[in-house]
């Protein structure tokens, strides 16, 4: 199976060949915002080689907040690991455990899953690969599974987005309906898809510690190990050290949640990735000090965990290119002015489940679920009112189809950077997941149907 590196290129290729043969053409806009029925061909942009190239460049600069961030995160953690504080942790928590380590899954599955639906947690779980992975590898799982609790945990949750502002707040607001609307249906949905993504999760699990063979890649499989032989000790200094790693995390999940956007009273930060990128480096530096190292030592140990993490940022710009491509190209509103075209003169249910469907393929050319909705909302939502179909559905079926295909695409940067983190292959991936991919489609258009004919 090719790198994550080559499969992205070949997709750059793939996408500029496409502005060849796509006609190009463009909605008018209003705000920035595209206007239904405004559709007209504009002068056709195909995409060369020396576009390729640049095109990765561009979606490096265009990602380049996550980029930094990823950057800091490996700082942070290559500062702490040096410590000793991780390993020591970890082994701690393997002893404490004491063979319920399979507890963990559903626990830290759920929380994952409050952050994806409650503010569409995604990008932000970068910083947590790093942290789990070793913990499962040291409990006799295999990296799959420290990437499945935090990828599937999440990713189930921003399925059912039921508040998130990002994607769900931002496609109820041009579909003009509020994000109460149609929560109950995504409640419901939550605890299906959460369930179902848990029950698989620890199944997988168990039959990896009953048989290590049966991995899809093999136990310990990566780079990512830890000691949990007992050799190092959980001093004082270093359980100082872990409080304030822990603390870190829970800052940086609390510092961007939207509160008042959920209507609830509690101080809100604001903060996004440039303020969460100085918060790894403030804590790598207070915990390099803590452990007693010197300036050179703990700039060189900073810097080279930056370096760790270094594929991986490239990974999510190389990604967001595929995006900046078909921008240049101008075919992206071609492709949603066919989807319009499909949708126009339907019933209720099957305009539900075609808005579904539709989605699928423009999550994986479009893989930002803000930037989608801002997009294709004001098309498709008004085609919702001939058909009979309320707003609230048109959000649903759009977030729905969103998050699933952004746990599989590999547009998406966040897969291709988890499985670069734990050294997984993309292909190994795929063979394990597409089972669940299979429930979750099918849920979802369950899901989906009845609540068109029941509204």
């Amino acid at each position: 199976m090719p790198t994550a590196y080559t499969i992205l290129f070949l997709l750059l290729i793939l996408v500029a060949a496409a502005t060849w043969i796509i006609p190009a053409g463009s909605y008018d806009y209003a705000d920035g915002v595209p206007i239904a029925g405004t559709y007209h061909a504009v002068e056709q942009n195909p995409q060369g080689p020396g576009d390729v190239l640049r095109a990765a460049f561009s979606g490096f600069y265009d990602a380049v907040d996550v980029c930094v961030f990823i950057l800091m995160v490996g700082g942070f953690l290559g500062v702490v690991m040096k410590t000793g504080a991780v390993d020591a942790g970890v082994a701690d928590i393997i002893r404490r455990l004491g063979g319920r380590e399979k507890w963990l899954i559903p626990i830290l599955m759920v929380l994952f899953g409050l952050g994806g639906t409650t503010y569409g947690m995604w990008e932000e779980t970068m910083a947590f690969y790093p942290l789990l992975i070793p913990v499962f590898l040291a409990a006799g799982y295999d990296a799959v599974v420290g990437i499945s609790v935090i990828l599937l945990g999440a990713g189930a949750g921003v399925i059912a987005s039921t508040v998130n502002p990002f994607a769900t707040g931002i496609a109820a607001g041009f579909a003009g309906v509020s994000l109460g609307d149609g929560i109950l249906l995504r409640l419901l949905e939550l605890v299906a898809f959460e369930a179902a993504a848990i029950w698989f999760v620890m199944a997988y699990a168990a039959k990896v510690k009953r048989d290590p063979a049966r991995s899809v890649v093999g136990v310990g499989a990566g780079k990512i190990q830890v000691a949990v032989d007992g050799q190092v000790d959980f001093t004082p200094r270093r359980k100082l050290i872990m409080v304030l790693f822990t603390a870190t995390f829970l800052l940086m999940v609390y510092a961007v949640i939207p509160f008042d956007e959920m209507g609830l009273p509690l101080p809100v930060l604001g903060w996004w990735f440039p303020e969460l990128s100085a918060l790894f480096l403030a804590a790598g530096v207070i915990i390099g000090l803590i452990g007693r190292m010197g300036e050179e030592e703990l700039a060189e140990t900073y810097v080279a965990g930056c370096a760790d993490l270094l594929g991986v940022a490239f990974i999510i710009g190389i990604s967001r290119g595929i995006t900046v491509l078909m921008r240049d190209g101008a075919i992206t509103d071609t492709i949603l002015h066919w989807g319009e075209g499909a949708l126009s003169g339907t019933g209720p249910v099957a305009f539900t489940l075609l808005v579904f469907l539709l989605y699928l393929p423009l999550t994986i050319l479009i893989p930002s679920s803000s930037g989608l909705a801002t997009l294709s909302i004001p098309v498709v939502a008004p085609l919702g009112k001939f058909a009979g179909v309320g707003g609230d559905l048109v959000v649903t079926a759009f977030q729905s189809a969103s998050g699933l295909v952004n746990i599989l695409t590999p547009t998406a940067a966040v897969v291709m950077g988890a499985l670069a983190l734990g050294h997984v292959s993309y292909d190994r991936w795929l063979k394990y997941v597409w089972k669940l991919m299979a429930v979750f489609f099918l849920l979802a258009l369950a899901f989906l149907a009845a609540g068109t004919a029941l509204g």
